[in-house]
Parts: C-alpha cells; sequence; structure tokens
C-alpha cells in the first residue's frame, strides 16, 4: 500500500460526527507530512467512502476541499457537528487508537 492508499484507509475510519486533523493522520502513519494528507485527500478518488470533509486543520479551521469550504461546513453540520465560524471545537476531534 502506498503512502495515499494509507492516508485514504486511516480517512475512512474517522467515525460521523468526529473530525480529525491533517497532523494526527500524519502521525498515525509515522510521519510527519501532514501537508502530503492534504496532498493525498485532494485527489481523493473515493469520496464520500473515504470522507475527506473530517478532516481539518490542527486549529479545528475548515481548510481545503474540493467542493468548497461552504459545502465541507454543510456536510459536518449535517453530521451533527457544531462549526462556529469555520471550526470545530477540539471535543469534536477523533484519535486514532492503534
Amino acid at each position: 500500500m502506498n503512502f495515499n492508499q494509507k492516508i485514504w484507509a486511516f480517512t475512512a475510519r474517522i467515525p460521523k460526527g468526529q473530525v480529525t486533523t491533517y497532523g494526527a493522520i500524519a502521525h498515525a502513519l509515522g510521519s510527519r507530512a501532514y501537508r502530503a494528507v492534504g496532498n493525498a485527500l485532494r485527489q481523493n478518488p473515493y469520496a464520500p467512502q473515504v470522507p475527506c470533509h473530517r478532516v481539518v486543520g490542527s486549529d479545528g479551521r475548515l481548510t481545503g476541499f474540493a467542493q468548497g469550504i461552504a459545502r465541507k461546513r454543510q456536510m459536518l453540520q449535517a453530521e451533527g457537528i457544531p462549526v462556529s465560524a469555520d471550526r470545530v471545537t477540539v471535543d469534536q476531534f477523533y484519535s486514532f487508537a492503534g
């Protein structure tokens, strides 16, 4: 499995109603390449099965999304994730366990 495939596999594990960060995915894969995570998700051929809309910046900010930030906000809110000023709270962060 190449690095992008690993990123997509980890992203697919994020449960509905939670988000994670680009850095958390990189860290879970033993890397610090959070920008590579963003690049892989930008190329995500498996959306919406691989829910890249559930990945946010380290400060909770809604960041790049192929369909636009407004659509990302709408999708997250539809899953019950509160979004304020285009940010989510840390309470909504998913932690990868093993």
